[in-house]
């Protein structure tokens, strides 16, 4: 597994990236952190305590991580992450809040998002609308679901 998570790092800086795209970020709290807000990051990010930036592709880990004017793709390990616009890939932060559409695994204690296409697994999960498959303590699906509310697993196909 880390071999795979090394190679993918390796590919994503390796990869041509646009005028506005900085290849890695490192934040002590936003505003304090190497490019501003509205850069978007494809390669690495490191929130030390807090990033923020318009969008992450590649790796992203830290204490709080968000994302708040585009779908952000890869993986992000953390206490909290937020995607403001989306996430695909696998969030595994103690609390992961995806606004907008995510795909892929949400890995921690409380998983939220509105409209969900994967698994979610957690203690508490909630999605408006998902495709896909919760494990855990108490899973609410608003819309669809086999039911509103379940314990140990619910889904929506």
């Amino acid at each position: 597994m880390l071999k795979k998570l090394i190679i993918m790092i390796i590919i994503l800086l390796s990869v041509q990236v646009y005028a506005q795209n900085k290849p890695i970020q490192i934040a002590l709290f936003a505003p304090v952190q190497i490019f501003s807000e509205e850069v978007a990051i494809t390669g690495v990010r490191w929130n030390i305590l807090y990033g923020k930036n318009s969008s992450v592709t590649g790796l992203d880990f830290g204490l709080v991580n968000r994302t708040t004017e585009k779908k952000s793709v890869g993986v992000q390990f953390g206490i909290m992450g937020f995607a403001d616009r989306g996430w695909t890939g696998w969030q595994n932060n103690f609390v992961n809040v995806t606004r907008n559409e995510f795909k892929g695994l949400q890995f921690g204690f409380l998983n939220y998002a509105e409209d969900a296409n994967g698994v979610m697994i957690g203690i508490i999960n909630y999605a408006r609308r998902l495709y896909g498959l919760q494990i855990g303590l108490f899973n609410l699906i608003e819309q669809g679901g086999v039911a509103p509310v379940l314990p140990i697993v619910n889904w929506a196909f």
